[in-house]
């Protein structure tokens, strides 16, 4: 797979957006990171799985999957090799990383907006 295959699968996704983050391209839903480009080098990418998927692309392709070291990767990011990885695999990750970041961003909205609604309430029980 080349940076512009997967480039073109990541933006293929529903409200996918390109921009950049530390000096390489990332792509985002909303707000929120789901996946990077050129990390941590050319001809590596970086898709934010849950754990659960990460083991299970890892065991899949463990020639293109690779957990990120440190914490982040112990999270579920995880880097893919781009010269072994499958496109069905890319697509599938990428599908995945793009709607829990879709998700996520729902949750802070909804958690933003309970948040405050209780602050005005408490405000108008104290006048």
């Amino acid at each position: 797979m080349t940076e512009g295959t997967f480039r073109r699968l990541a933006l293929s996704l529903s409200g996918a957006e390109e921009g950049e983050h530390q000096g390489h391209p990332d792509f985002r839903v909303g707000r929120r990171v789901f996946a990077t480009l050129g990390y941590p080098r050319r001809g590596w990418a970086m898709v934010k799985l849950s754990p659960e998927a990460q083991a299970a692309f890892v065991g899949q392709a463990p020639d293109a999957f690779v957990p990120v070291k440190g914490a982040w990767g112990e999270r579920g990011c995880t880097n893919v090799i781009l010269e072994h990885a499958a496109t069905a695999h890319v697509r599938a990750a990428l599908a995945l990383a793009c709607e829990a970041a879709a998700h996520a961003g729902e949750r802070s909205a909804t958690s933003a907006r309970v948040a405050a609604a209780s602050r005005n309430k408490r405000r108008g029980s104290v006048s």
